[in-house]
């Protein structure tokens, strides 16, 4: 068998796997509803779920439009900062001890608590509040990843382009950068669904409606369960999307790399 042969295959199974698992899943759920096992007021079927998602699916993506906005924004602000500092622990030992306690804070702070503050602080018509709140999510595995990848460099390739009489500059760019770069979009596609659940957890505390959390919230508060459900979909299809797309990008870089 051929290796491109063989990668084909690997990937068939890496996705049909979790495929057939998806589907064993659903129709168990829907056979329980079914057979009176579960009552499907309180969990709706897949089929009246699928009913309510294809009804509301222009409130759907307007709903996504709102929560991915804010995740993007969060995930785009959280990683520039993450990485700017973590170039700056990279070079100075003390600026790295400094921001130990501060990353180690930020990986723990309780976004219900923390959502209701940033909304009242910056008014009940602003996203503001749920942007950074994606941005705090970001921070810390962006900044781990990056930190870690930064000092992946060997000191014998580093010692070379002293040798070369290479600036800093040439140095960053020709071992530094490519050395940490993998490292960098891995932090970034963790990160990316934690942009996207700390937006929604952020909607379920004031602000704008208009996001899918606000959603979902509002659905089941008038116990239109079969609705707050469409809307949790709609809420993953969104997840799944970021995590794709920054999947995608971490593997072109690799391969980028790679092919040098």
């Amino acid at each position: 068998m051929s290796a491109a042969a063989a990668r084909g295959r690997s990937l068939a199974g890496a996705i049909g796997w979790p495929i057939a698992l998806g589907v064993v899943l659903v129709g168990a759920w829907q056979a329980s509803i079914a057979t009176g096992l579960v009552d499907g007021y309180v969990l709706p079927s897949p089929g009246a779920i699928a009913a309510e998602f294809a009804e509301l699916l222009p409130a759907i993506a307007s709903g996504a439009l709102a929560t991915g906005g804010n995740s993007l924004v969060g995930l785009v602000g959280g990683s520039i900062v993450a990485i700017a500092l973590a170039a700056l622990a990279a070079a100075a030992r003390p600026v790295d001890g400094m921001l130990g306690p501060l990353v180690a804070a930020l990986a723990v702070v309780p976004i219900v608590a923390l959502a209701p503050v940033l909304n009242t602080m910056f008014g009940a018509d602003s996203q503001t509040g749920r942007q950074i709140i994606a941005g705090i999510a970001t921070f810390t595995p962006v900044f781990l990843g990056t930190l870690r990848g930064l000092r992946q460099a060997l000191p014998v390739h580093r010692d070379l382009m002293r040798v070369y009489a290479a600036s800093g500059a040439q140095a960053l760019r020709t071992v530094t950068l490519p050395t940490a770069a993998p490292h960098i979009v891995t932090g970034i596609r963790v990160a990316s669904s934690l942009a996207v659940i700390s937006a929604l957890v952020a909607e379920y505390f004031g602000g704008p409606r208009g996001g899918l959390g606000g959603l979902i919230s509002t659905y089941a508060a008038q116990s239109a369960y079969a609705r707050s459900w469409a809307f949790v979909a709609g809420a993953i299809v969104l997840g799944i999307v970021f995590y794709a797309v920054t999947a995608g990008i971490e593997a072109a870089v690799s391969a980028r790399l790679g092919a040098r």
